[in-house]
This record gives structure tokens, C-alpha cells and sequence, in this order.
């Protein structure tokens, strides 16, 4: 059985991506930052529905001997590291001058570092494979910029020079990697805006809708599927329209 590692997966979008993927038959290993992420929550019970094993690693993904370590932990109980999808991320927004350092720091840390960590060593596993999937999510943000998130931008901007970085270095090992730059999709997030914030970003997308975690995980699924063999090094738009 084929084996998907989602960080950042207690909930959101990387819930919804663990949930797709364990549907198209893969063993999930999940990732959030704390146990307390997984408790009253019944991600793993909805993973385990499908027929397939799930088990949740408690590691924070920004530090780089807990990434070296949970991989070994991944590998060691389920053999194979055969799709990574780097999903965790948060956001510190503010406009550039009254950004501290530390919110700067955090979400670099976070959304950036994370990706090299977990790159390079579930990478190495599946470079001695010669096969693997990986899947970082960036965004709108990071491809056209967004007044006050400064941090949030750069972040995911250079997620996308990392995912082409690693599809010409892994490609020869039968390593695809590719990216997926979401919009304005419905989540815990966006229900916090007020309503004359929601109606002025809906007036921006051609959709006039916001998305579904789900619009995101099917994009994911493909990208993991065979179906995408000779995909790599793209970043797929799934905004409704954002950018047009």
C-alpha cells in the first residue's frame, strides 16, 4: 500500500486533502503541531473508514531534527514514503511597516523552511524508491502579492522557486513536484471577515464564489495520481478567477 505524508493535516484544507487521498486508497500519515490538535477531532476515525491505516505524528515542521525524525518514524511504520503534500502554513498579517520581526521570522519558519525540511528528507526516501510524488501548497498571494502580508507572500512565492528547484533535481529518480496556488477558499479564516470584506473580495473572483476545501484536495489527487506522471514543475491557479 502506497503511503501520503499531509503536514500541517489536523484540519482545513490539509484535513480535506488527507481525506481525498486516503479515498483513492493511500495510507495517511497525518502531521500537526500539538496533540492537542487531534483531540475531539475524528479526522483519523474518517481517514480509517476508507480501509486504510492512519496514524497522526506530532511534530513542528519548521524545525528541522523533529521533520528528520518524524520521517524516520513514518518510515519505519509504514515502509514506503510514496506522495509528501507540504500543507502547513500560517499567517502573521500586517502592512511592512509595522511588521515585527518575530511575525517575519514565524511565518518564514512556518510556511518556507518547512518545505526544505520535509523536502529533503522524505525526499531522500524516495529518491533510494525512485518514485514519489510531492506537492507543496502556495498561493494567489505568492504569485501577485497581497497588501499586508508581506511575510505571507514571500513565504509562498519561494515555495514556487522550490517546487521547480525540485522537479529538475529529482526529476530523473521518477520524482514529480508540483504546486497548487489556492485562492480565497471557505474556511475557518475567511469566516472571521465581516461581510462588506467578504463581498468586496467575492467582486474580484469571476466565480463570485469562494472555494471548497475539496476544489483543492481533487486538484491535489490528481497531482498525486498517475494520471499526472508527466507533470512537474507547474504550479496549478485554483482561484475562480482571482487573478484575471
Amino acid at each position: 500500500m502506497a503511503t501520503a505524508v499531509i503536514t500541517g493535516s489536523a484540519r482545513g484544507i490539509g484535513a480535506a486533502i488527507a481525506l481525498r487521498l486516503a479515498q483513492d486508497g493511500y495510507d495517511i500519515a497525518l502531521n500537526d503541531i500539538s496533540e492537542a490538535m487531534f483531540e475531539d477531532n475524528d479526522i483519523v476515525e474518517r481517514i480509517k473508514a476508507n480501509g486504510v491505516l492512519c496514524e497522526y505524528f506530532v511534530a513542528d515542521v519548521s524545525n528541522y531534527s523533529q521533520c528528520e525524525q518524524m520521517v524516520k518514524d513514518i518510515k519505519a511504520k509504514f515502509g514506503t514514503i510514496d506522495v509528501l503534500v507540504n500543507n502547513a502554513g500560517i499567517t502573521r498579517d500586517g502592512l511592512l511597516a509595522r511588521m515585527s520581526e518575530e511575525s517575519f521570522d514565524t511565518v518564514i519558519a512556518v510556511n518556507q523552511k518547512s518545505v526544505f525540511n520535509m523536502t529533503k528528507f522524505a525526499g531522500s526516501v524516495m529518491m533510494k524508491q525512485r518514485s514519489g510524488r510531492i506537492i507543496n501548497l502556495s498561493s494567489v498571494a505568492g504569485l501577485w502579492g497581497n497588501a499586508g502580508q508581506f511575510n505571507y507572500s514571500a513565504s509562498k512565492a519561494a515555495i514556487v522557486g522550490m517546487t521547480k528547484t525540485v522537479a529538475k533535481e529529482l526529476g530523473s529518480r521518477g520524482i514529480t513536484c508540483n504546486a497548487v496556488a489556492p485562492g480565497f477558499i471557505s474556511t475557518p479564516m475567511t469566516d472571521k471577515l465581516n461581510d462588506a470584506q467578504k463581498e468586496a473580495i467575492l467582486r474580484m473572483i469571476a466565480m463570485r464564489r469562494y472555494g471548497t476545501v475539496e476544489e483543492i484536495s481533487g486538484v491535489v489527487s490528481f497531482l498525486a495520481s498517475k494520471d499526472a506522471s508527466y507533470v512537474t514543475g507547474q504550479v496549478i491557479e485554483i482561484s475562480g478567477g482571482l487573478s484575471m
